[in-house]
């Protein structure tokens, strides 16, 4: 009886890439795996065939073998022969799918693998005047360290770490299913490849011990709220001698009384008086480098009118360049007027023609002129 066509067994095109490749196998492993088939015979020898085109397909060797002269290409000893069987070289082959199908994702780890320690976090509050400047802080933070009596090996001062029984060093053991052999991580050792006999006192085998430490952090002028500031290895320090995880600063930048800030410019609100708004004059403002500019007001400004200040704002993280200055002025209403004042505006406001009210007069001629249309239309 003549073998299926490997293509049509993986229900594939024979244009089908690497990756389509390995997701149809997954998809029918998945379909036809015996351990999801219980009690049916014909389960086993479907997922067979499909294990056997899988493993002839995914080597570009063999597929390109496979492709020129079909299955004659194996027969007779040209390869995996008759009846390719699944040894621990089909277990290897394939763990990256076993683990996908069978939730053992994450378990892998290298020879004599150490775990790295976590990574910190560490939120910081400035104030904008630090975050135009920069700084640089000192923080305490309570952190496992590297155990000193026993220099992060676990193992008590004068012993060594001992090669694991169950795995041989390697990490990793073997365990057959039925006709396949899965590997996973070594439970003796914790995929470490050691075990440790004298445990270290002081840190109870950990290679570790929680201390508090103190840092100095660098915060450049510019920062923005919510930038993150990175610590290599500054974070805990990994168990039994592992690579210590990361620090990362977490900055937040507090309001200011006076200036609020977008991107790389500072606004400011300042109230004038109505006599400076309408004569003009001039201001002092103060600057986030604790300096003064001044501002001048030419005649007439309005209310919400903005000037800007260039180079007055905050610094653009890692340039030399700078934001600018953004100034508003409100003009301010008097108010608790005396009898004199009032009777200074009375008169002012009689002598006051359009020309000194342009916008006002026009509004209320556009306002007049509409109603005097619509009372005129039939």
């Amino acid at each position: 009886m003549s073998k299926a066509c490997y293509y049509e067994t993986l229900e594939v095109e024979r244009s089908v890439d690497e990756a389509g490749l390995k997701s149809a196998f997954r998809k029918l492993a998945m379909k036809w795996h015996p351990d999801k088939n219980p009690g049916d015979p014909s389960c086993e020898h479907k997922f067979k065939e499909i294990s056997e085109a899988y493993e002839i397909l995914k080597d570009g060797n063999k597929r390109a073998a496979y492709d020129r002269y079909g299955h004659a290409a194996f027969e007779q000893g040209g390869g995996m022969g008759g009846g390719h069987g699944f040894g621990a070289g089909f277990a290897s082959s394939f763990s990256d799918i076993f683990e996908d199908l069978f939730g053992m994702a994450g378990q892998r780890g290298g020879r004599g693998g150490r775990e790295r320690g976590a990574d910190l976090r560490y939120n910081m509050e400035i104030s904008l005047e630090e975050a135009f400047s920069g700084k640089t802080a000192q923080i305490n933070i309570p952190v496992a360290v590297t155990c000193e009596t026993c220099s992060g090996t676990g193992a008590k001062p004068g012993t060594k770490p001992k090669t694991c029984s169950m795995c041989g060093g390697a990490g990793r053991v073997r365990q057959a299913q039925g006709f396949f052999t899965l590997e996973r991580t070594c439970p003796g050792c914790q995929g470490r490849g050691q075990m440790i006999e004298t445990p270290c006192t002081a840190c109870s085998g950990q290679g570790r011990v929680q201390k508090e430490r103190t840092l100095s952090v660098n915060i450049p002028a510019g920062v923005e709220d919510g930038t993150r500031i990175r610590l290599a290895g500054e974070g805990e320090a990994g168990v039994q001698g592992g690579p210590a995880g990361d620090l990362y600063i977490f900055l937040s930048v507090s309001a200011h009384q006076f200036f609020q800030r977008d991107g790389a410019d500072l606004h400011c609100r300042v109230p004038v008086s109505m006599v400076t708004a309408a004569m003009g004059g001039e201001f002092e403002v103060p600057t986030i480098d604790k300096g003064k500019t001044k501002v001048k007001v030419p005649s007439g400004t309005q209310s919400g009118r903005r000037f800007r200040v260039g180079g007055k704002g905050m610094p653009v993280l890692r340039s030399r360049q700078a934001g600018d200055m953004y100034v508003q002025v409100v003009v301010e209403t008097p108010q608790n007027l005396t009898k004199k004042q009032k009777e200074l505006l009375a008169e002012f406001e009689k002598l006051s023609n359009g020309d000194t009210q342009p916008e006002a007069s026009g509004f209320f001629k556009t306002v007049k002129d509409f109603f005097g249309t619509r009372a005129n239309t039939p």
